[in-house]
């Protein structure tokens, strides 16, 4: 059981397609777990949120924090609402009770009220993770086969987010926001002019002009900016490509030619591998 008194870190997490979803609100999850840590007399030593990241791998940055040296010596016993939360495949699940149990740390989960100090109670929570994983997978599937039909009928965006330079309006069409594009059509000038990516991203950042969740840009996202013929007037999945009717912020030839640029410097042939669009 969890000593009275214990400091507890507190961890919330939504995926994209789990907003709107009701009680599984980053807000909900917090209120939840502050009145199981007032009725248990726990303290709340920290609140680590992760909003808009999958449960699937553990590469999320109040994750990876809540589990530093430094952040680690602060708590003694993990919070979430309901363990979904916090892992939805089974094997990075066990590895962090692994990593608790080497840390003197215990877990909790609000709703599922599960002892881990008894063989039933950590056998009931593996029986549970490996449900969650499996509900994880078939809604990946499902998903995964969905897109791959709109795809081969050529309709529509696949995906969750609309890109950088685009949002949906109320009919889930894609539109562009002006500032956006700009940035995007800069973006692909400079890489044209010669700029290297390390250059375009200092002279964006030293523009306070960021990404659209506010972070500084790097060669890894402007590299998805420059590989994504969407900015030349095509959406794609896979293998397949189609002409979309939404804005183009560049030319398919200037697209093709960023294209050939980019392939250019991989030194490894095998790795060459070049996205183009109809011209």
């Amino acid at each position: 059981m969890v000593e009275i008194g214990s400091r507890a870190a507190l961890y919330a997490r939504v995926s994209t397609d789990e907003q709107a979803e009701e009680g599984y609100s980053l807000g909900a999850q917090l209120e939840v777990m502050r009145a199981y840590c007032e009725i248990n007399d726990l303290t709340v030593a920290e609140e680590y949120v992760d909003d808009g990241y999958s449960g699937r791998n553990t590469r999320r940055p109040a994750y990876s924090r809540m589990f530093s040296p430094e952040e680690q010596s602060n708590w003694d016993v993990l919070v979430v609402m309901k363990m979904d939360r916090i892992h939805r495949n089974s094997r990075n699940f066990m590895d962090m009770m692994d990593d608790l149990q080497r840390h003197g740390k215990q877990f909790v989960s609000a709703y599922d009220r599960i002892d881990t100090s008894t063989a039933v109670g950590r056998f009931v929570m593996d029986m549970i993770q490996r449900i969650a994983q499996l509900e994880s997978e078939q809604i990946g599937e499902r998903t995964y086969m969905g897109m791959r039909q709109k795809a081969e009928e050529g309709a529509g965006l696949l995906g969750f987010n609309a890109p950088f330079g685009y949002r949906f309006d109320e009919d889930s069409c894609l539109v562009s926001v002006d500032d956006e594009l700009d940035t995007v059509r800069e973006i692909y000038d400079l890489y044209l002019s010669g700029w290297t990516m390390d250059a375009i991203a200092y002279r964006l950042n030293c523009q306070d002009t960021l990404t659209r969740k506010g972070n500084p840009w790097n060669k890894f996202n402007l590299r998805t900016v420059l590989h994504n013929p969407i900015y030349a007037g095509y959406l794609h999945w896979e293998e397949r490509m189609w002409k979309g009717d939404h804005e183009v912020a560049i030319s398919p030839k200037r697209f093709n030619q960023v294209q050939e640029m980019m392939a250019a410097k991989v030194r490894n042939p095998k790795h060459r591998k070049v996205i183009r669009v109809p011209e």
